[in-house]
């Protein structure tokens, strides 16, 4: 029996079911990228906290920054969301940018500097407007209550470890490797800088006890978490670090309404300090310890460069010497050391040097904008969850050690950028939401 050719219209349909499955086989990979914005989130933040410094130019933290920002347009395109995000600190986070990149532009190719530019400018504007549009809700709020306690947990582990000497249990390997980055007799995590690591346990360390303290996360869940902090920061020997530290517990005990809570904090640090003084008494820790205290050679260097730094102000005050220019332009203003590079260790610094008066300008507009995050403007069915009242009272702690770490280290750390600009994103959105509401 002779079979029947398919007639035109058969041909066409097939086509067009063939051009479906074909669409909705490409389109899978988007759908699911939309799905969890808030784990795509955390999972960017997690390639910039353990990229690999070495891996050039494609970077895993590249890949999981731009697959981030493929989920978040596309969800809010199916959403039929506004992807314009404009707040008050916009501005001077846009203006910045745009000051470092036209700078950028006009200086031969080089790799690093690149890398810089996105973890001092670019990281932190995409992360702030970004965090607006994902974190939304009480569960993407969880995601990230969880994730800064996870994370916590593998930092004081790893500093902990450090200071004890059980190298073994650090991971990656390569935070052991004292051919890169900085302070390998420290406790430096995978960021490979002491005080970074010191910032991030900080930060991470003030979520964790915000969690424990409305009542999300508690007992043998988060206790041994923040029991662990003290240590973990004394590991970093690093003084602005302790000083950050010890200034956010006086001010969060403060804070503390709750007597019974404020007794149960303070029989807790007391613990801490017996158990810390116990291992602190062992000669060799003992005296490292005490040797970094009365250690001057840190300090002798800043004011060097500070000497040095003022006159390379005065030959270019008001747009500066461009971006990136100052470690290699400052050797020739300081003396008594022999380096071809000189690193400022001060962000305000390097931004006054870099990008004159200008630049220094806008990144105070951009840090008061922050500040006026701490007033409380909070939608009614929020008032409760993570982003309550005393989390505002927390929010001008955690500046505050920002700011006083970025007083003797340049915030060049794509992890810290990212996870403070990311609180500052998730309180920007709720302001606006509870405007949106009383308009309403």
């Amino acid at each position: 029996m002779q079979a029947v050719a398919p007639s035109l219209a058969e041909r066409d349909w097939r086509g067009l079911d063939i051009s479906a499955a074909a669409t909705k086989l490409l389109l899978c990979p988007l759908q699911a990228l939309t799905m969890a914005p808030s784990l795509l989130f955390m999972t960017a933040l997690s390639a910039m906290l353990l990229r690999h410094p070495d891996v050039q130019f494609y970077e895993i933290d590249r890949i999981a920054f731009g697959l981030l920002l493929a989920g978040v347009i596309g969800r809010t395109i199916v959403q039929r969301r506004s992807l314009m995000v404009v707040t008050r600190a916009s501005w001077p986070m846009l203006f910045l940018s745009l000051l470092a990149l036209i700078s950028l532009l006009g200086q031969p190719f080089e790799h690093e500097a690149w890398s810089l530019l996105a973890a001092k400018f670019i990281v932190p504007f995409i992360f702030f407007h970004l965090a607006q549009l994902v974190f939304t809700e009480e569960r993407e709020f969880r995601h990230f209550e969880i994730f800064s306690v996870i994370v916590l947990a593998y930092l004081s582990f790893t500093s902990i470890a450090f200071l004890v000497g059980a190298k073994s249990l650090i991971f990656p390997r390569f935070i052991l490797d004292e051919s890169l980055g900085f302070h390998a007799d420290r406790a430096r995590g995978p960021l490979l800088q002491a005080v970074a690591n010191g910032v991030s346990l900080l930060l991470l360390g003030a979520l964790a006890f915000h969690a424990y303290r409305r009542g999300s996360i508690r007992g043998a869940k988060i206790v041994p978490v923040l029991a662990s902090v003290p240590l973990a920061i004394v590991a970093t020997m690093t003084r602005a670090v302790w000083l950050a530290f010890a200034a956010a517990v006086f001010v969060l005990l403060w804070q503390c309404r709750n007597r019974a809570f404020q007794r149960a904090c303070i029989m807790l640090a007391l613990g801490v300090g017996m158990g810390l003084a116990a291992l602190l008494s062992s000669s060799e820790l003992g005296q490292s310890l005490s040797d970094r205290l009365e250690e001057r050679g840190p300090i002798d260097y800043r004011e060097a460069v500070y000497r040095g730094a003022w006159p390379m102000f005065l030959q270019h005050p008001v747009t500066g010497w461009g971006f990136h220019r100052m470690p290699a332009e400052l050797p020739r203003f300081v003396s008594g050391y022999d380096e071809k590079t000189l690193y400022p260790h001060n962000t305000f610094l390097e931004l006054l040097v870099e990008h004159g008066i200008i630049g220094l300008a806008l990144y105070i507009w951009l840090m008061w904008e922050l500040w006026r995050l701490r007033i409380p403007v909070i939608p009614p069915g929020e008032r409760e969850g993570f982003l309550d009242s005393r989390f505002h009272r927390l929010w001008p702690i955690l500046l505050t050690v920002y700011w006083m770490n970025a007083a003797v280290v340049v915030m060049s750390y794509q992890f810290v950028n990212g996870l403070l600009f990311t609180i500052a994103g998730m309180l920007a959105a709720q302001r606006r939401r509870a405007e949106i509401l009383t308009q309403c």
